[in-house]
């Protein structure tokens, strides 16, 4: 393998992808080493960039621990997760889909809570949100039994376990859907949240003139055997940050209505006004149920 020409080093790194046993491997190796060279190539990339690309990585990777993952924010931030979730959802991308990211701080274990339950564990101040969501196959049919996990930031926009003044499992909890599909519980309504700029991501936004605000959104990962997990996130449309999400999350079927009552609450005392309310259905696929992995401890 001697190296004469430019087209040599791709062709020859070409045939070496093509050694592996296994057939996916040598089909994602191949289309990455035709992908990455041809940005070498038009992009003109020069040995400066090249070393400072990999200084770069070696920082992510340091940068990377049990609370924080900086490759998974940097993928959001170049918009490869939205683009992957997308492609595999939806009919192959081309149906809308409940599915979305699943973002870094969604955690293993969040406590049962029974339907019409409250998942704030501590002193959280904002105003009320009511949830009522329903979870349906491909057909409309309701899905029963199925296990919901919810979890979302504060009306300070941390999660739990970025805010020491929050207790554990503040904001979480585990649902179980009726016969009709449904669940429904009380939280405090959230905000958008910078995504962390400490790091290479946010070096990128500020060199791109972008702004780090994630819009507020709710979060649920749904399990039931038989169908695909669905991870998503369901946006307020009345966001200041709605159209320019750092993370390219935002997609039409996952923007919810999070009402505002100004009147009290018809049926609860305890809920002051304003209070809102959202109502939304989940939409799951067939297909293996895999949990993922936590993005962090």
């Amino acid at each position: 393998m001697i190296i004469r020409t430019l087209d040599d080093v791709t062709s020859d790194a070409l045939a070496a992808m093509e050694r592996g046993a296994n057939p996916r491997l040598r089909e994602i190796m191949t289309s990455l080493i035709k992908h990455l060279h041809g940005f070498i190539r038009d992009a003109r990339l020069t040995e400066i960039e090249f070393r400072e690309a990999a200084a770069i990585l070696s920082e992510m990777g340091k940068l990377t621990t049990d609370t924080h993952n900086e490759f998974v924010l940097m993928a959001g931030s170049l918009g490869a997760s939205s683009l992957v979730c997308l492609l595999n959802n939806g009919e192959d991308g081309n149906a809308e889909t409940s599915q979305s990211l699943l973002g870094p701080f969604w955690r293993l274990n969040s406590p049962h809570v029974a339907n019409g339950g409250a998942i704030i564990r501590s002193d959280t101040p904002g105003a009320s949100l009511l949830v009522n969501a329903r979870v349906l196959d491909q057909a409309g049919e309701p899905i029963a039994g199925a296990e919901v996990d919810i979890w979302h930031a504060s009306p300070i926009g941390l999660y739990e376990n970025q805010d020491p003044e929050q207790a554990d499992m503040n904001l979480r909890g585990k649902f179980t859907t009726d016969d009709d599909g449904r669940f429904w519980f009380t939280t405090v309504k959230m905000v958008g949240y910078p995504i962390p700029t400490d790091g290479v991501v946010g070096r990128l936004l500020k060199a791109q003139n972008r702004h780090p605000y994630r819009p507020a959104h709710l979060h649920a990962l749904i399990v039931k055997p038989g169908f695909k997990v669905l991870i998503s996130q369901v946006y307020d449309p009345e966001d200041p940050h709605i159209d320019t999400d750092p993370q390219f999350g935002v997609t039409k079927a996952l923007l919810g209505d999070y009402l505002r009552h100004d009147a009290p609450h018809p049926s609860d005392a305890r809920i002051r006004s304003p209070w809102y309310s959202l109502d939304y259905t989940y939409v799951m696929e067939p297909g293996e149920a895999i949990l993922p992995k936590p993005p962090i401890k």
